[in-house]
């Protein structure tokens, strides 16, 4: 079956093209952009595809059976804060641009369509609260409203043949290159300060592998639902620890971010469905992997790198 996949080239829609490939899949990236040669590890389709609502794009959806909608506009290496300084821009073509495909998807005759959304849509909640996905909502950004907004836009089309769902993911990392990590390896290795944080994060693997055991779960296990995605809880120093490990860096590593006050996200209803997320051993496989990648600078190049100015 063919499956249409919006933002496909994108730091996380990578991750569920190579997994639906994997796994026999025909797969069309939709974009602004072909996607340029070699980089999936199979052939893929490529249609024209926008976040645009004043276009009519039904023919980026000829003979597609699902839909996955990862595509985003923002400021580049910025989600939260991704508007910049033209919010109304954002919305329209994140969220407006997004239901029009959603629109567009059922009006096609798309059986199934599922939306990447966000943890951002709870929040700031308290320190050690569990997340579920019936925890009321309470976005604080523009991007975490913009995400909810579609959600609810999309549970509203949810009707016999086209059944729809939201994956609310938590931060993605993962082995492609480029890489939610390049800047951070790069500022520990060159001996310049970075900052201790916490967070919740979940392989872009496991992403995909949770979109694809949505597209082959029975419908009634999915229909109009909402999925948390997430696998463990980390911070700058456990990761850089790994690095550093691997590279022999002489650098210091960052204070130990607390734990305590990120909330968790409960998975048990992703889990419902077969999915497993690949815990400490595949975080310390990947970084282990990317850091046998990297270009160590010598002691000298170190001392060098860390000198103001």
């Amino acid at each position: 079956m063919k499956v249409l996949v919006s933002g496909g080239t994108g730091l996380v829609g990578r991750y569920i093209v190579e997994e639906l490939l994997a796994e026999g899949y025909a797969v069309s990236v939709g974009g602004r952009h072909q996607p340029e040669p070699g980089l999936f590890s199979k052939p893929v389709g490529f249609v024209p595809l926008r976040l645009d609502p004043n276009e009519n794009q039904a023919h980026a959806f000829d003979d597609a059976y699902f839909f996955i909608h990862a595509g985003f506009s923002h400021v580049p290496g910025r989600y939260r804060g991704g508007e910049g300084d033209d919010p109304a821009t954002f919305q329209r073509l994140n969220l407006d641009g997004s239901v029009k495909l959603f629109e567009t998807a059922q009006r096609s005759g798309i059986r199934r369509c599922l939306f990447l959304s966000s943890r951002a849509v709870y929040g700031d909640r308290a320190a050690g609260e569990v997340l579920r996905e019936d925890t009321e909502a309470g976005p604080n950004t523009l991007y975490g409203r913009v995400k909810l907004d579609a959600e609810h836009a999309l549970s509203a089309l949810n009707a016999p043949g086209f059944t729809v769902a939201s994956l609310r993911l938590t931060g993605v990392y993962g082995d492609l290159r480029p890489n939610k990590w390049t800047d951070l390896f790069a500022n520990y290795l060159a001996g310049k300060p970075v900052p201790s944080r916490a967070g919740t994060e979940v392989h872009g693997r496991d992403v995909g592998q949770a979109i694809r055991m949505m597209l082959e779960a029975e419908t009634s296990r999915i229909a109009d639902g909402v999925f948390n995605v997430s696998d463990l809880l980390t911070e700058t120093h456990e990761i850089l620890s790994i690095l550093q490990k691997v590279t022999g860096s002489p650098h210091a590593l960052p204070a130990r971010a607390p734990l305590n006050v990120v909330s968790r996200m409960d998975t048990t209803r992703i889990e419902a469905l077969g999915w497993r997320g690949g815990g400490r051993a595949l975080l310390e496989a990947t970084v282990e992997g990317l850091a046998r990648g990297l270009h160590t600078p010598s002691a000298r190049e170190a001392q060098h790198l860390s000198r103001p100015g």
